[in-house]
């Protein structure tokens, strides 16, 4: 979504590292680049203005020109006023001990507010609650059949009463949460193509009828410079109490998308990434902000491997280093790694990420773990776990079986040797580790834990990808200290959560 904004503010921030010495001529020049961008990726102009004033104030500061680092400290500070446009701090989804809690979704149609509460509903699922939908857009066609689809594909009831009075809909719906011990009840109200009287009263009579806990607006990421209008139009109606924003991971400019808090000075409460049920984040102003700037959101990625951590998954990264590295284990991590969104989802939550999705074009072919699973699943049970001895004729029979080529066999052999490489180096990281408790100690220590579990080759990702037409994360630096660097990282990270 901000891969235009992000490319050029960080284009601006490379002409400055390129100066040992920044001037108020410098610093002028890197904010008219900075408004130009913002503009571009339609930011509303107001918002721009107040934004750069104030980085500029900042920048100006002796300690920035005076500093050894200038341009570093630019690059800090706008960060600093980035998160600070965002919202700060994490704004959570606040319910109150009764039963059940409301959420009422408001917004235009055609921004999300359906699938936004089905999305909500599995989150609130994957928490412990047990969730009722009710379905109170009775004008557009097969709204309710929608909601309902999408319920049962989650295991979420939807109520749809009348079919008829949104209001009354809404009211029986927390009668029916009561009988049926729901603690949540999701609502779902209609929306118009644009901003009507007949659909804000509906919408404040629904929240006068049932007197929700939250209040969300569903904001279509997609949506230019009216998005100030229809979110302070809503504001003043209904007074909700945060944002969803939708279609994140959409290819539009998204600069509306960093209007709303300045314009409402409500907080942004979660993101939609994807079309999935599970594609619904909590927002972060700051990782958001460093994935804008080209800085990744490590954290995002440990989240999303801690969620596929299971104590299969322990036991296997422990069998990896006492036994090696097989082709079930290869398998087995290109599936998680499907499972986390996919290879071009996580290479854009990595520092630099974007960029370097840029510039491949934007984008690549995935297909290639598809073509891998198929080298895999033609090998034999003993070739899978011994790759070492696929001889010639065994790499042609395993290309005819996959439908690819022996030169594909290779390029997959050749990733499993660079990752088995990988696992020989953790292996010996943690000897070594072991080792040194027992010098401290002087006994044999605790058997340390260098494996990621449930974060499948992340330490080496690029490995994986090998086949993609080059390494994408070659600018990462490719050897086998930075990997083992960005695990010692991650892993402390994860501890320390």
């Amino acid at each position: 979504m901000f891969n235009n904004l992000s490319d050029r503010l960080n284009d601006t921030f490379d002409r400055l590292r390129g100066k040992g010495k920044l001037t108020e001529a410098d610093i002028t020049s890197a904010m008219r680049d900075i408004r130009m961008a913002l503009l571009e990726a339609d930011v509303n102009f107001k918002v721009v203005k107040d934004f750069v004033a104030k980085t500029r104030e900042r920048c100006l500061n002796a300690e920035v020109m005076d500093s050894l680092t200038p341009a570093q400290n630019v690059v800090k500070i706008v960060l600093d006023e980035l998160v600070e446009l965002l919202g700060s701090t994490e704004s959570k989804l606040v319910l109150s001990s009764r039963i059940p809690n409301v959420i009422m979704l408001v917004g235009l149609q055609g921004s999300g507010k359906t699938t936004a509460a089905v999305k909500l509903a599995y989150l609130l699922k994957k928490q412990g609650r047990s969730p009722l939908l009710a379905a109170c857009d009775v004008y557009r066609p097969a709204a309710a059949d929608q909601l309902e689809t999408l319920g049962g594909e989650i295991g979420v009831p939807v109520f749809r009463g009348d079919g008829a009075h949104p209001v009354q809909i809404a009211q029986d719906a927390i009668r029916e949460a009561v009988d049926r011990m729901r603690d949540v009840v999701i609502v779902d109200t209609a929306g118009r193509l644009q901003i009507d009287e007949q659909m804000m009263q509906e919408a404040v009579d629904i929240k006068r009828a049932v007197k929700p806990d939250q209040v969300l607006m569903v904001v279509d990421a997609m949506t230019g410079q009216d998005i100030v209008n229809v979110v302070s139009t809503f504001a003043e109606r209904t007074d909700f109490d945060g944002v969803i924003i939708s279609k994140l991971d959409g290819d539009a400019r998204g600069g509306g998308a960093l209007s709303v808090r300045a314009v409402t000075g409500k907080p942004i409460k979660f993101v939609s990434m994807g079309e999935k049920p599970d594609s619904l984040e909590v927002f972060s102003p700051d990782r958001m902000a460093k994935r804008i700037l080209g800085m990744g959101d490590v954290v995002g990625i440990i989240e999303k491997a801690q969620e596929m951590a299971d104590a299969e998954s322990i036991e296997a990264a422990e069998r990896m280093l006492r036994d090696g590295f097989t082709m079930n284990d290869m398998l087995d991590q290109m599936r998680q790694l499907k499972k986390m969104g996919g290879a071009k989802k996580l290479l854009g939550m990595l520092p630099g990420g974007q960029r370097m999705l840029s510039q491949m074009g934007g984008d690549f072919d995935e297909s290639v773990f598809d073509k891998n699973e198929a080298m895999i699943l033609s090998m034999t049970k003993a070739e899978r776990l011994r790759p070492s001895s696929i001889n010639g004729q065994r790499r042609a029979r395993i290309a005819r079986g996959s439908g690819t080529t022996p030169a594909d066999v290779n390029q997959l052999l050749k990733q499993w040797g660079e990752m088995n490489k990988m696992m020989g180096r953790m292996k010996s990281m943690a000897q070594q580790a072991q080792a040194g408790k027992r010098g401290k100690k002087g006994k044999k220590g605790k058997r340390g834990r260098v494996g990621m579990p449930g974060m499948p080759g992340m330490g080496n990702l690029g490995q994986m990808m090998g086949g993609m037409g080059g390494n994408p994360f070659g600018a990462m630096g490719g050897s086998g200290n930075a990997d083992m660097d960005m695990l010692r990282a991650m892993e402390q990270q994860m501890k320390r959560r």
